[in-house]
């Protein structure tokens, strides 16, 4: 298997890992929609019961640093803004990063074990942005603004997903 099939099929079984997540829970439906070849976000999740809606970008690696490119926060902002009816309502971009870090030695690929970590990121923000930056979010959580060759730190705030036991910031309040 090539490497760029390893990356999708571990893209693949992430965004399928979060939406079994959300189906499991009372309340919440969520669907992959296709990803990029789509023209939609990865991830769509909804409580009706609580009027919200979450539009995902999924992104899972073994590097330390993971990206959000522009024209897929603009298909989360899009799906966001057709479904105006749900008073709540976040762009969230998810980042896992694996396990075991890649990186080259001496012209070969090494696999290093570190801890799992996810970020769950609210980028609602990003809207009101034009041009739309590169999302950049790195294994410590933190989350930078790509644009024309510049780099500002972003500071996304972090957001509890409903399959989460405590966090910081909850679903359910608006910012």
């Amino acid at each position: 298997m090539g490497l760029g099939n390893i990356r999708r099929s571990r893209g693949y079984a992430y965004e399928h890992g979060l939406v079994e997540r959300f189906n499991t829970l009372k309340g919440w439906h969520a669907r992959r929609l296709g990803g990029s070849s789509t023209g939609l976000p990865d991830i769509v999740a909804v409580n009706n019961e609580q009027g919200i809606l979450l539009t995902i970008e999924a992104k899972s690696g073994t590097s330390d640093i993971l990206y959000v490119p522009q024209d897929q926060i603009e298909r989360c902002i899009v799906v966001t803004n057709m479904f105006a009816i749900y008073p709540i309502r976040h762009i969230v971009f998810a980042f896992k990063f694996m396990s075991k870090k890649r990186f080259r030695r001496k012209n070969a690929t090494v696999y290093e074990q570190r801890k799992l970590v996810e970020y769950y990121k609210v980028a609602d923000t990003l809207s009101s942005l034009k041009p739309l930056p590169i999302v950049k979010c790195t294994y410590d959580g933190k989350t930078f603004a790509m644009l024309d060759g510049e780099t500002v730190e972003l500071n996304l705030l972090d957001l509890a997903m409903p399959f989460q036991r405590s966090n910081n910031h909850d679903v359910k309040k608006k910012k």
